[in-house]
């Protein structure tokens, strides 16, 4: 590669890279995967760096490559992987409301299929457009509303039955007596 070519690359990586570790960080729940994520899709895209810089929008180009990359990665998961903050001990109770609402949101991604969750970060926490999006992931708008319509009634259902689980566990009986 040419040595302006090279700083061309070189400059664009370092300009985007905290966003795109940002995204990554949703799509995958974890830090270190979240780089292996931006480092694997970089990666691609500086061997085909003479092709992405000609496109119209080489961040929607290489955006579309990270996508791709973390959907490769799931499918080749042997064990499905499941985020939790819960471990088989009791822990000491955080107090940290913000810590919890994300740790919250991580598990709640993670249980969504790898389209849904990219259309949802995409859309939700990106603050991307519908037609952005779709450019994005190489698809319709159509389809872009119909994986986040599904993707948020998965996302209800989960938060219903979460709230179900913590009524019913507060719940408890008295004296030996069912209610």
């Amino acid at each position: 590669m040419k040595t302006s070519t090279e700083a061309d690359f070189r400059a664009f990586m370092v300009s985007r890279w905290p966003r795109m570790l940002r995204t990554a960080h949703l799509l995958t729940g974890h830090h270190q995967d979240a780089e292996d994520l931006v480092q694997a899709a970089l990666a691609k895209a500086y061997v085909k760096w003479e092709r992405v810089r000609r496109t119209d929008d080489p961040d929607a180009y290489v955006w579309r490559i990270m996508i791709n990359t973390n959907a490769d990665r799931l499918r080749r998961m042997k064990v499905r992987e499941w985020l939790t903050t819960r471990f088989p001990e009791p822990a000491a109770p955080d107090h940290n409301e913000a810590f919890a609402d994300r740790s919250a949101l991580l598990d709640a991604l993670a249980r969504l299929p790898a389209k849904q969750r990219a259309v949802v970060v995409l859309r939700y926490l990106e603050d991307r457009s519908e037609s952005e999006v779709a450019r994005l992931l190489g698809t319709g708008v159509g389809t872009v509303r119909s994986h986040t319509a599904r993707a948020l009634k998965k996302l209800r259902e989960q938060a219903v039955t979460s709230e179900a689980a913590t009524l019913g566990a507060g719940r408890g009986t008295q004296g030996g007596q069912r209610p």
